[in-house]
């Protein structure tokens, strides 16, 4: 009895450790967060992207501290398995009036994966499944605040919802701003317009920040009806703020949080309840996007894996290699019922790649911290994932041992792979190219373009080009999603190719100039983009520049002076004034 109750007490300080690890995680997490507010106000776009990356690293440093205490203060190595049982007893306990229980049990589960084997991974151990419950969870004060405009007027009910945030910065014009917001709205209403008792407007008690905006994010309510809505503000060219648009079209607010774009800075003390927000107004963004874009990836992470199990159980199709050209980098394979894809770094990389593995995942680590700017897959990284062999094709298996044997472990009836991506699929543009009409050619080609330029002023230098890299999401959008050749825009030399010195210079099929690793020569990409006639005459008819040095350079030199281009998620069509410039 007595060695029991040790075991108890010794598992209630482990528990105990645990929530101390994600306790001071979240505080770190939330005034990083809370900070976006004072960022925004005095402009500091430099730190904004400093910050973005810094809130991501905080958790893996959490994780790592508390593995490291709990080892010295426990010698977690010499424990019994019952131990660790009790630990999770007591953990649960502990959670009952947490506020961010179901970020916590994650928290748990990334500890305790690092301190046990692998045979521990089940349910009794750690939080397969979740255990406390965040339907009815809320903060005091509450998620979101209500406006009456049947009481008031709307325009005074909108004046409220701004003093609400309490910038500290001045608008610009907000009378005007606000007859903006008003004019939008009627025309998205039913007129004439008849507001019944319940008529109210809804809004997250903070703002959304994310690059050099600020989003208000809401719904209004009249009786059945309810119409979501994001107000977007960006600082004017001279200072002041400004309302630069109102969304209310869903695709709008989908591209908004979409899963190629940042995180955003979002402060909240019970995340469950801005997400169940969220999704009465997203119904159709999966859970685990949303807590991705609150910045609580990794609990957005297990959100997914668990999304996986589940949809595993209850699917009976086979895994197969993903269609399309076989990239010499990464082995890539889908579910053909499940919309994402799986992506594994190969063994051997071969010629005329230059990278190895462990520069592979930096790359895809870049991508991770960097800005999206809504033309980069978000990807999930997993390590030691179990998935049933039976539902493998022969062929995929025969791929899997030919091409990533290091990473391949037959363990009976699973194959455990020790580490890849997972992404969401789209259609290679590559090959929607090859079937789309004229009309959606010219698009997909703009959109492309558009991709292209906006990494571009964001940073990144996409490197492989070929239309095989980008992808066409379900809205039509191009996003590039092969990140083992990207650089930053700032290490690239831009260069002219030089005149040939002689006709042999002209002929020879190689440079008769030299190449040093981060030269790039725009004018060479017309030679494998502009093969198809059909293809050649539009892009440079839309996108003549993305073949010009000159354009290059003349953004590299924009990054190394410091500047920050502004890079809108909604189109300059809805902008309330698209020529006030942004500080």
């Amino acid at each position: 009895m007595e060695t029991r109750s040790n075991q108890s007490a010794l598992a209630l300080a482990i528990s105990q450790v645990l929530l101390w690890g994600f306790n001071k995680h979240y505080r770190l997490f939330r005034e990083c967060t809370q900070a976006a507010k004072g960022r925004f106000e005095r402009s500091e776009w430099q730190a904004v992207q400093s910050a973005q990356r810094e809130r991501i690293l905080f958790y893996d440093q959490r994780v790592l501290e508390t593995v490291e205490r709990l080892e010295k203060e426990f010698q977690t190595d010499k424990l019994p398995e019952t131990v660790w049982q009790q630990v999770k007893y007591h953990y649960i306990n502990l959670l009952v009036d947490h506020k961010q229980p179901e970020c916590a049990e994650t928290f748990f589960n990334s500890v305790c994966c690092k301190i046990l084997h692998r045979d521990y991974f089940r349910n009794e151990y750690i939080f397969v499944r979740p255990t406390i419950s965040t339907e009815h969870l809320d903060s005091d004060p509450p998620a979101y605040r209500s406006y009456y405009p049947n009481e008031g007027g709307l325009l005074p009910a909108l004046k409220r919802v701004f003093a609400d945030f309490a910038l500290e910065c001045p608008f610009q014009d907000l009378e005007r701003d606000l007859k903006l917001i008003v004019a939008a709205a009627t025309k998205r209403f039913p007129q004439p317009f008849k507001p019944e008792p319940n008529h109210q407007i809804q809004v997250l008690s903070g703002l959304f920040f994310r690059n050099k905006g600020a989003y208000a994010i809401g719904k209004v309510i009249n009786g059945h009806t309810e119409w979501p809505f994001a107000i977007a503000l960006l600082h004017a060219s001279d200072g002041p703020l400004v309302v630069d648009t109102i969304l209310f079209d869903p695709l709008d607010l989908l591209a908004l949080f979409s899963f190629s774009r940042a995180y955003f800075m979002f402060d909240t003390e019970v995340p469950a309840a801005a997400v169940q927000f969220l999704r009465s107004m997203l119904p159709t963004r999966p859970k685990f996007e949303l807590y991705n874009m609150l910045g609580l990836q990794k609990h957005g992470k297990a959100l997914f894996y668990r999304d996986f199990l589940h949809h595993l159980r209850h699917s009976s199709d086979q895994f197969q290699i993903a269609p399309g050209i076989k990239g010499l980098v990464m082995l890539v394979f889908t579910l053909p019922s499940f919309p994402y894809v799986f992506k594994i770094i190969k063994d051997v990389i071969p010629h005329p790649k230059e990278v190895d593995r462990e520069e592979v995942k930096a790359k895809y680590w870049l991508v991770k911290l960097h800005d999206r700017v809504g033309r980069m897959a978000d990807t999930l990284e997993y390590s030691d994932v179990a998935f049933p062999k039976a539902r493998f094709s022969e062929e995929l298996l025969d791929e899997i041992r030919a091409q990533v044997p290091s990473l391949a472990l037959d363990r009976g009836d699973n194959l455990v792979i020790g580490h890849l991506y997972i992404e969401r699929r789209m259609t290679p543009l590559n090959l929607y190219l090859q079937s789309a009409s004229a009309d959606e050619m010219r698009r997909a080609l703009d959109e492309y373009g558009r991709a292209i330029k906006q990494l571009a002023a964001a940073n990144i230098f996409p490197g492989d080009m070929l239309y095989k890299n980008f992808g066409v999401t379900r809205q039509k959008r191009v996003v590039f999603y092969d990140y083992d050749e990207i650089e930053y825009m700032s290490a690239c030399n831009f260069r002219v190719v030089p005149e040939p010195r002689t006709p042999e210079d002209e002929m020879a099929s190689e440079p008769w100039y030299s190449v040093q690793k981060n030269d790039v020569f725009p004018e060479e990409w017309k030679t494998f983009l502009l093969g198809d006639p059909a293809i050649r005459g539009t892009l440079l008819e839309l996108h003549p520049d993305l073949f010009e040095p000159a354009f290059w350079q003349g953004l590299k030199e924009r990054i190394l002076s410091g500047y920050i281009e502004d890079v809108f998620p909604y189109s300059d069509a809805v902008r309330f004034d698209a020529t006030r410039l942004v500080a």
